[in-house]
């Protein structure tokens, strides 16, 4: 087949994000001996301008939407979304990190090259329409933010939480490949839209081996999003990594990971769904329950919301179980206004820190709503969202995934799910409490100004918050569109 018959300048349009975030993280190594380390701004000024080029070359895809590459990816209305998405999460993961990384001293263009090189694989992984697409995109995210956990290389917590990310990550890896491996083997083909043909043919392939199969994919993708029973390894990397990586890792990458989720399970797996949804019920529930009861006796603030992440993974879960298009809308939305909140929550958690990022414990934000009320109210609005409270996009993402459970007839699991918010507004209440009720701590009354990089970065969130409250048809409407995976 002649090249030209196999690339033209559409797929090349429909794949320019993943070219743009690609060739300037290249570029970023390439300038680091020739910009002055020191000159931090440098390096974050051209990954945000990478990254705003890469938003508006997703918008831009999605006018030639369609198949590229012979078939290998796929951009539509959901691929567009989680695009967009995780590259919003990058642009908010960079505006913080100009002070942390001064502060540590830790600044060089590697951290901004390995940033653009996890979003550009999570933007594949997207838009990817084949397991062996999908498969790249997972490695070359996973790879990028293994390293970013571990970038504070003198922090032996950082050193800890990349090792353990690591080793549990590939480990996981390999129980998804096994499954792609099993598929294959089972009806010759990885393209997502062929197996769900394969699957519903005359011929189709024995259930043992497609089970197996769908079993060994939700090990990988359970780990990837942090669902329970495959949970164990967030709450320490969460921790040991620099505050700004996790506030990436717990939005981007997990963003990403529901997106293949959904992707695969919705369209090449759903002739087998009624085997599977038994699994991702049992799942969803662990992961609410454990996340949520975990949390409550946590000290540590960053602890705290690796749990709530593990919690709001099985949120997103419950949408899954609900095997509509109405429930991956709005999986979508939520997954939406969870990062929001979330990159929002560690962001103040990344200015409070200090150097060394020792002020970390629920104690250390006593009183910050009398030292820094705007950062308090930030804050507020992040943890109320989290909660669920009305007019923020926590609830009505909250709202959403339940009504989508209840449509599918699942009522224990919304009973359930809804209890188990119940339990979480403790914990972020507890600290509303700490900041507003306490007398300031050494953190809060010798905490520095905000600067612009950080005020955009508590801005910016919270006007999203509102904004997906106040006028969630804007989105849902898009995610709803957009929520037919099978072509």
């Amino acid at each position: 087949m002649p090249v030209s018959n196999f690339v033209n300048t559409a797929d090349i349009i429909r794949f320019l994000p993943e070219i743009i975030l690609s060739v300037m993280g290249t570029v970023l190594m390439v300038l680091d001996p020739i910009i002055n380390r020191r000159s931090s701004n440098a390096f974050g000024h051209i990954t945000l301008l990478s990254l705003v080029a890469a938003l508006i070359g997703s918008v831009y895809a999605y006018t030639e939407a369609g198949t590229a590459f012979g078939g290998m990816l796929v951009v539509d209305g959901f691929a567009t979304f989680f695009r967009v998405l995780v590259i919003a999460v990058g642009i908010l993961t960079v505006l913080p990190s100009y002070r942390f990384l001064r502060r540590q001293d830790a600044e060089t263009s590697e951290y901004h090259a390995l940033l653009l090189y996890s979003i550009a694989g999570q933007c594949l992984m997207a838009s990817a329409n084949e397991l062996i697409m999908i498969f790249l995109g997972l490695e070359i995210s996973s790879i990028s933010s293994y390293i970013l956990a571990g970038y504070l290389r003198d922090d032996k917590r950082a050193n800890e939480s990349a090792l353990k990310y690591f080793l549990l990550g590939s480990f996981a890896t390999g129980f998804f490949l096994y499954g792609v491996a099993f598929i294959y083997g089972s009806t010759g083909t990885v393209n997502l839209s062929a197996v769900h043909a394969a699957l519903t043919g005359p011929n189709a392939p024995s259930p043992v081996f497609t089970g197996v199969a769908a079993a060994l994919m939700f090990v990988g993708l359970g780990f990837k999003v942090s669902a329970s029973p495959f949970q164990v390894w967030a709450p320490d990397v969460y921790q040991g990594a620099p505050t700004p990586v996790t506030a990436f890792l717990s939005a981007g990458p997990k963003a990403a990971a529901f997106a293949i989720f959904f992707r695969i399970f919705m369209t090449a797996f759903a002739p087998i769904a009624n085997g599977w949804e038994p699994l991702v019920w049992i799942s969803a529930l662990l992961s609410m329950t454990i996340g949520n009861f975990a949390a409550l006796m946590q000290a540590n603030v960053k602890r705290l919301l690796a749990y709530s992440s593990i919690a709001h993974a099985g949120y997103v879960m419950v949408a899954l179980t609900a095997r509509s298009d109405v429930g991956t809308a709005a999986a979508m939305f939520y997954l939406a206004a969870y990062a929001f909140m979330n990159i929002g929550a560690f962001a103040v958690v990344s200015h409070l820190s200090g150097k060394g990022e020792k002020y970390q414990n629920v104690d250390d934000f006593a009183g910050l709503g009398q030292k820094q009320p705007v950062t308090a109210a930030m804050l507020s609005i992040f943890l109320l969202s989290l909660i669920g409270v009305p007019l923020t996009g926590g609830f009505f993402g909250k709202f959403y995934i339940f009504k989508a459970a209840l449509e599918s007839h699942l009522v224990w699991l919304t009973v359930l799910g809804l209890l188990n918010s119940a339990v979480a507004a403790y914990y972020y209440l507890r600290l509303l409490v700490v900041m507003y009720m306490r007398e300031p701590s050494d953190a809060t009354a010798n905490a520095e100004p905000l600067t612009l990089g950080l005020r955009a970065a508590l801005f910016l969130p919270a006007l999203g918050t509102l904004v997906l409250g106040i006028f969630p048809s804007w989105v849902l409407e898009f995610a709803g569109k957009s929520s037919n995976l099978v072509k």
